[in-house]
């Protein structure tokens, strides 16, 4: 799928970047929206100016969730390090120009296992777009991460296709068909309930329209 970002959506990240210095914009929308999609293509469109900073790279090892027992919710709010990724956005907010590398996390569905030190966010670069389920949560240390943001967006697709998406891609990485049906029933969908309950949160609402 391929996400078409209207011209009026373009303007406002624009109009972000002439704001001046370090600029921070949210990607919120539940499992499957297509978030990790326009945040890819907002950093095509804003190449020279943008980096991508996920949001998922701050999951839990897959062994600390077998410890606390939280295995088989992977994907709810806290089996993520929700402190850490506040802690990363103030770092990324308050960088300037001469500062070092701020190195954040990423999260290999590969291993499903998140991945220290592999996005470089260096001081020169103006935005950093950062995706995720959670940036508008109102409990736990969530709170804190989305006070940081400038801006956030939800994206928002059709509930049956987000499902088919998210069972497509539990497949790719290896659930059977039936597997992926049950995690996308009884993990991702309450998930996604948090995540809409959050939308009046949001700045403004991108509908995304899928092409191909």
């Amino acid at each position: 799928m391929t996400t078409t970002i209207a011209p009026i959506y373009l303007a406002r990240v624009a109009a972000l970047l002439r704001r001046g210095g370090r600029r921070l914009l949210g990607l919120v929308g539940p499992p499957g929206a297509g978030k990790s999609t326009l945040a890819r293509a907002l950093q095509t469109t804003f190449a020279a100016q943008s980096v991508v900073v996920p949001m998922d790279g701050f999951h839990l090892a897959n062994a600390e969730l077998q410890r606390l027992g939280r295995a088989a919710r992977k994907g709810a709010p806290d089996t993520f390090d929700a402190a850490g990724y506040a802690a990363l956005l103030q770092r990324l907010k308050t960088q300037r120009a001469g500062d070092a590398v701020v190195y954040a996390p990423a999260y290999l569905r590969e291993i499903e296992e998140p991945v220290a030190g592999a996005v470089p966010v260096f001081a020169h670069t103006p935005l950093v777009i950062t995706e995720g389920n959670y940036l508008l949560l109102q409990s736990g240390d969530w709170p804190g991460a989305a006070a940081l943001l400038d801006e956030v967006w939800y994206v928002e697709v059709d509930s049956a296709l987000r499902m088919q998406q998210l069972t497509q891609r539990h497949q790719q990485f290896g659930r059977s068909a039936a597997a992926a049906a049950d995690w996308v029933a009884h993990t991702d969908e309450p998930n996604a309930r948090l995540v809409e309950a959050s939308a009046v949160h949001a700045d403004l609402i991108f509908r995304v329209d899928p092409v191909g």
